[in-house]
Parts: structure tokens; C-alpha cells; sequence
């Protein structure tokens, strides 16, 4: 099957209605792309700001790009103006950046906090107390450019389901706790979790959103 196939078939038959299907496009070129937009998604993900201004300045105005893999400071000044929602918020520090650069492109950006969950090192990501430190602070009042929309998480990369389910369960749990305590605003709704090789799980503990590359678009190319 080709990609717009794919991606008919993963949301008619793998994802339920309720679930957001991030179509993860990193790495793959231009056209690749095109022909996933004639399935009729919108939605795309992309790890690097550049590449991801690049493509939003090459292909159609009513594609939602999601900006998913670890946000540098000095890059967000790239996708400011446009992007859709921020997955990967793992400190005030960067939240703050995001917030001047909305203010100078005159629009509040929608952003999900980073947790590390997983047992790897590796992985970005704040702690639960950290995050609510900052929530509480009168800096976080001042913020009037951001607007935190969930929280994202990636799993341990393993074999043992079990421990995936349990780190996805962490966040869940992460998502509720700052839900009914901290920010109640009904926007604060996305729980992004679940990639090509863990999405099934992620879905059946909460995800709202998945972000799903190689079983849409075939294996990633490593050489970009």
C-alpha cells in the first residue's frame, strides 16, 4: 500500500475516532508528503524546526504541524508564526522563550509539557514536582503567549509491554494530577503518548494522541 492508503486504514481501522493521528513526516521529502495529504489527513509531525519551516513554506496553508521531537531555545524563533502545538516542553526556560516568541507573532501557542517516564536516560523530559513548582510561580501568571494543552510522554523503548503500560499509566496519572489541581482550564485535554511500536498500549491507557512515522511512511531514512 502506498502512504495515502496507509493512512486511510490506520483511521478506519486502528484508531478510534477520538484518538489524533500525528502522521510523523521527519525526514521524508516533499512529496512523500503530498501524496499522504490526498488521504485527506492534515496533521504531521516533525522533529527539526528548520526542516519543519521548510515544509510548512512548501506545501498547503491548512496542514496542522505539530512539532514533536526536542525543542531548542534558539529554534523556536523558526516555527513561532505558524505551528500548531509544541509536543516536547521540558523546562519553564523553554515554555518562557515560547511565550515571547508568540508574543511577537502575536498569537498564543499551544504547547504540551515533556514528562520523562521512561527508564532511559536519555529521554527529555521534567518531573511531575518540577512542573508544579513552576505552575505555581507568579513567572507561569505572566505568561499570556502559551497555552498548555496536556502533557506527552515517550516509553521505554522495550520489548516488556508491562513496562510500557505502567510508564504510560505514569503519565496518565502526571495528566490527572495537574488536571484537577493545577490547570483546569478546559484546554489542558491532551494526553500524546504511543508511537509505531507502542500505540496499541498507549491507546488502551489513555492516549489522545499518537505520533506514527515508519508504519505510515515506511522506514525512516538516516541519512538526513
Amino acid at each position: 500500500m502506498g502512504v495515502s492508503e496507509n493512512i486511510k486504514h490506520f483511521l478506519s481501522t486502528e484508531i478510534p475516532s477520538n484518538v489524533k493521528l500525528i502522521a510523523v513526516s521527519k525526514t521524508k521529502p516533499i512529496e512523500l508528503i503530498e501524496e499522504a495529504y490526498q488521504s485527506g489527513h492534515r496533521i504531521y509531525g516533525e522533529n527539526k524546526a528548520q526542516e519543519l519551516a521548510g515544509k510548512h513554506e512548501a506545501l498547503p496553508k491548512d496542514i496542522e504541524w505539530h512539532m514533536i521531537g526536542h525543542m531548542q531555545t534558539n529554534k523556536v524563533k523558526y516555527i513561532a508564526p505558524f505551528v500548531s502545538l509544541i509536543h516536547g516542553v521540558d523546562s519553564f526556560k523553554l515554555l518562557k522563550v515560547i511565550n515571547k516568541e508568540g508574543e511577537k507573532s502575536n498569537r498564543k501557542i499551544n504547547c504540551l509539557l515533556q514528562f520523562h517516564i521512561a527508564t532511559e536516560e536519555t529521554k527529555f523530559g521534567l518531573d511531575l514536582n518540577e512542573a508544579i513548582e513552576f505552575i505555581k510561580s507568579e513567572d507561569f501568571q505572566s505568561l499570556k503567549n502559551v497555552n498548555l494543552c496536556g502533557v506527552m510522554g515517550m516509553a521505554t523503548y522495550t520489548e516488556n509491554e508491562d513496562a510500557i503500560r505502567s510508564e504510560f499509566k505514569e503519565l496518565v496519572h502526571i495528566f490527572n494530577e495537574l488536571k484537577q489541581s493545577y490547570l483546569t482550564d478546559s484546554d489542558f485535554k491532551e494526553i500524546s503518548m504511543g508511537m509505531s511500536g507502542d500505540y496499541k498500549i498507549a491507546i488502551e491507557e489513555g492516549a489522545t494522541m499518537v505520533r506514527i512515522g515508519s508504519l505510515l511512511f515506511g522506514a525512516r531514512n538516516y541519512n538526513k
